[in-house]
């Protein structure tokens, strides 16, 4: 029937289960590769198997493409090997085994947005095979590069240090650049990366124990645009994230940068934020309001130990110049166990602090009352504000290999 119909562009897009007669009417429109313009297709990785492998040789039309499963999938998901289409500008894979020397990114040039998310973790490809591609698409707007899991090879941050990287790629148009994967594989990225136009930058770690991060330091530094004011802790039972803002008070999904670190235990998610930020402190001098937020959570196995208040100690330091802190209810106590000097120096620690907003409830329970005093005998008063929601007022939507998960305001 569709050779008989005009000649016009093709749109192919299904979403869901796939009948009989579902397959055979995309596959027959797949089979006019020189009209179809647009693909989407959403469903079970057994259906969309079967499809893949009509989409081969070249679409000279093609524009836009959006492949993956529902749900997360441990697949390997490939595109066959002889796909091309060189008008590409939308590209979206997720759960595929990595494409990187495909002939598709090779031949699609002219790509302004490039998403390949959840990336089997066998298929890390070295910096090199990965950087030789993404030199060729001068246009990108938006590039995201998310693996599902760390890489299954203890010995892969080794390797990476044993094969020289020599491959610079440039992305004149670059406005937003996504990563989620271990931070090893992101500092070996980030020097051969330039981007002088970035405006948000999204990373999401997978839980380690150790964090070291001068080469995104360094990457930020250079990237003009990256001026914060204001930053925003979000701590709950999945994952510990951070949203960092160059104006107060905006839409938490409108952050420059977004950090975040899959791990579940509260000590653990401080820990990794403050060995980041500790290292990233250099951009932080103009920062003025830090907001402490906290949903559902598992409680620390050991809490209030020294370990912790040094490590709240060591993320509240990467803020000096900070004027005023909010903090939810759930984490007060922490919060007012940290500040206590116990015999260092009163104004060690944010020197700059004007306000302590807290819950209502608070302002009377003397939490905060040894840190009051010592800023009072030190002369520089903190001003202890009590408001309904001083943190909590937001909803929070978040990605990672398993889906899309809301966290919802306090009630």
């Amino acid at each position: 029937m569709l050779a008989h119909f005009p000649h016009l562009p093709l749109i192919i897009d299904h979403n869901g289960s796939l009948t009989a007669n579902d397959e055979e009417g995309v596959i027959l429109a797949l089979q006019h590769r020189e009209r179809v313009r647009r693909i989407r297709l959403v469903m079970p990785v057994s259906s969309l198997q079967k499809l893949i492998t009509a989409i081969d040789d070249e679409f000279p039309a093609l524009e836009f493409l959006y492949l993956g499963p529902p749900i997360k999938h441990d697949s390997r998901l490939i595109l066959p090997s002889t796909f091309e289409a060189p008008q590409l500008r939308y590209l979206w894979l997720n759960y595929f085994a990595s494409p990187i020397g495909s002939r598709l990114l090779t031949t699609a040039v002219g790509l302004v947005r490039l998403f390949l998310r959840w990336i089997h973790p066998s298929t890390y490809p070295h910096p090199n095979r990965l950087l030789q591609p993404l030199s060729l698409l001068p246009q990108l707007e938006r590039l995201e590069i998310a693996f599902s899991s760390p890489v299954p090879n203890p010995d892969f941050e080794s390797q990476l240090l044993k094969t020289p990287i020599v491959t610079y790629a440039t992305f004149p148009n670059l406005r937003f650049l996504s990563f989620s994967g271990i931070s090893a594989y992101l500092e070996a990225l980030l020097p051969y990366l330039t981007t002088p136009l970035l405006e948000t930058l999204s990373i999401h770690f997978f839980n380690q124990l150790n964090f070291s991060v001068p080469c995104l330091l360094q990457f930020m530094m250079t990237t003009e645009d990256f001026k914060f004011s204001s930053v925003r802790f979000v701590f709950n039972y999945r994952a510990v994230f951070v949203l960092v803002y160059s104006s107060e008070g905006v839409s938490p999904r409108l952050c420059d940068l977004h950090v975040q670190v899959t791990c579940g235990q509260l000590d653990q998610q401080v820990s990794s934020v403050a060995q980041i930020f500790n290292i990233l402190s250099p951009l932080f001098s103009a920062v003025v309001e830090l907001t402490l937020d906290y949903r559902e959570h598992t409680s620390s196995s050991h809490q209030h130990n020294q370990a912790d208040r040094i490590r709240w100690r060591e993320l509240l330091g990467s803020f000096r110049n900070v004027k005023t802190i909010r903090v939810h209810d759930g984490l007060v106590s922490h919060l007012s166990h940290s500040l206590r000097s116990d015999g260092e120096p009163p104004l060690e620690l944010l020197p700059e602090l004007k306000e302590l907003v807290c819950p209502v409830g608070r302002v009377q329970d003397k939490a905060f009352v040894p840190f009051i005093h010592e800023r009072e005998v030190a002369g520089r008063p903190v001003n202890l504000i009590g408001e309904t929601f001083p943190a909590g007022r937001f909803q929070y939507q978040l990605m990672d290999p398993t889906g899309v998960y809301v966290l919802d305001p306090d009630p």
